[in-house]
Protein backbone atom coordinates (compact mmCIF):
# COMPACT_ATOMS: atom_id res chain seq x y z
CA UNK A 1 0.00 0.00 0.00
CA UNK A 2 1.32 3.19 -0.94
CA UNK A 3 1.83 6.21 1.69
CA UNK A 4 0.10 9.28 1.68
CA UNK A 5 1.53 12.39 0.76
CA UNK A 6 3.07 13.61 4.02
CA UNK A 7 2.99 17.42 5.23
CA UNK A 8 5.86 19.38 5.26
CA UNK A 9 7.52 19.48 8.58
CA UNK A 10 7.73 22.34 11.00
CA UNK A 11 11.21 22.78 10.61
CA UNK A 12 10.85 22.87 6.87
CA UNK A 13 7.79 25.43 7.24
CA UNK A 14 10.19 27.54 9.58
CA UNK A 15 12.85 27.49 7.14
CA UNK A 16 10.98 28.70 4.34
CA UNK A 17 8.88 31.65 6.84
CA UNK A 18 12.86 32.91 7.84
CA UNK A 19 14.03 33.05 4.43
CA UNK A 20 10.83 34.47 3.20
CA UNK A 21 10.86 37.50 5.82
CA UNK A 22 14.21 37.96 4.70
CA UNK A 23 13.47 38.79 1.26
CA UNK A 24 10.76 40.82 2.59
CA UNK A 25 12.60 42.92 5.14
CA UNK A 26 15.18 43.24 2.21
CA UNK A 27 13.38 44.13 -0.73
CA UNK A 28 11.54 47.40 1.79
CA UNK A 29 14.58 48.32 3.05
CA UNK A 30 14.18 47.14 6.79
CA UNK A 31 16.72 44.57 6.64
CA UNK A 32 19.48 44.08 9.38
CA UNK A 33 21.95 47.07 7.67
CA UNK A 34 19.14 49.45 8.21
CA UNK A 35 18.48 49.22 11.43
CA UNK A 36 20.30 51.42 13.91
CA UNK A 37 20.00 54.28 10.60
CA UNK A 38 18.39 57.75 12.20
CA UNK A 39 15.63 58.92 11.07
CA UNK A 40 15.29 62.85 9.88
CA UNK A 41 12.95 63.04 12.94
CA UNK A 42 15.99 61.20 15.09
CA UNK A 43 18.82 63.40 13.81
CA UNK A 44 17.23 66.68 13.93
CA UNK A 45 16.64 65.98 17.59
CA UNK A 46 19.92 64.73 18.21
CA UNK A 47 20.58 68.60 16.68
CA UNK A 48 18.78 69.98 19.05
CA UNK A 49 20.28 68.21 22.47
CA UNK A 50 23.79 68.54 21.12
CA UNK A 51 22.95 72.59 20.94
CA UNK A 52 21.08 73.16 23.79
CA UNK A 53 23.15 69.98 25.87
CA UNK A 54 26.27 72.57 25.11
CA UNK A 55 24.71 75.94 26.08
CA UNK A 56 23.23 74.47 29.50
CA UNK A 57 26.94 73.18 30.64
CA UNK A 58 28.53 76.10 29.73
CA UNK A 59 26.02 77.83 31.92
CA UNK A 60 26.18 75.37 34.49
CA UNK A 61 30.41 75.63 34.40
CA UNK A 62 29.91 79.45 34.58
CA UNK A 63 27.60 79.94 36.89
CA UNK A 64 29.38 77.44 39.37
CA UNK A 65 33.05 79.35 38.87
CA UNK A 66 31.11 82.87 38.88
CA UNK A 67 29.45 81.87 42.38
CA UNK A 68 33.08 80.20 44.22
CA UNK A 69 35.11 83.15 42.54
CA UNK A 70 32.09 85.67 43.00
CA UNK A 71 33.47 87.60 39.36
CA UNK A 72 29.77 87.20 38.48
CA UNK A 73 28.55 87.26 35.67
CA UNK A 74 31.68 87.35 33.65
CA UNK A 75 32.23 83.52 33.69
CA UNK A 76 28.94 82.99 33.14
CA UNK A 77 29.07 84.95 29.68
CA UNK A 78 32.51 83.63 28.75
CA UNK A 79 31.04 79.82 29.10
CA UNK A 80 27.67 80.25 27.80
CA UNK A 81 29.95 81.28 24.39
CA UNK A 82 32.41 78.45 24.74
CA UNK A 83 29.68 76.23 25.33
CA UNK A 84 27.33 77.78 22.19
CA UNK A 85 30.81 77.03 20.59
CA UNK A 86 31.16 73.40 21.61
CA UNK A 87 27.47 72.76 20.83
CA UNK A 88 27.67 74.51 17.29
CA UNK A 89 31.15 72.27 17.33
CA UNK A 90 29.24 69.04 17.75
CA UNK A 91 26.56 69.82 15.11
CA UNK A 92 29.06 70.23 12.34
CA UNK A 93 30.71 66.75 13.75
CA UNK A 94 27.40 65.09 13.21
CA UNK A 95 26.67 66.31 9.94
CA UNK A 96 30.16 65.90 8.68
CA UNK A 97 30.25 62.08 9.33
CA UNK A 98 32.98 62.76 12.37
CA UNK A 99 31.11 60.73 14.54
CA UNK A 100 30.68 58.29 11.93
CA UNK A 101 26.91 56.78 13.00
CA UNK A 102 25.09 59.89 11.22
CA UNK A 103 25.76 62.04 8.40
CA UNK A 104 28.15 61.59 5.24
CA UNK A 105 30.96 59.08 7.17
CA UNK A 106 27.97 56.84 6.87
CA UNK A 107 26.66 57.04 3.64
CA UNK A 108 30.18 56.81 2.55
CA UNK A 109 31.37 53.90 4.76
CA UNK A 110 27.87 52.30 3.39
CA UNK A 111 29.25 53.30 -0.04
CA UNK A 112 32.06 51.56 0.07
CA UNK A 113 30.63 48.47 1.77
CA UNK A 114 28.31 47.63 -0.84
CA UNK A 115 31.41 48.63 -3.64
CA UNK A 116 33.43 45.52 -1.83
CA UNK A 117 30.13 43.30 -2.09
Amino acid sequence: MADPETPPSLEDLDARLRVARAREEEDSGRGPESRGRPTGAGLGMRIGVELVAGVMVGVGIGWALDAWLKTAPWLMVLFLILGGAAGLMNVLRVMRGMDASVGLGQAQRRAEQTKNH
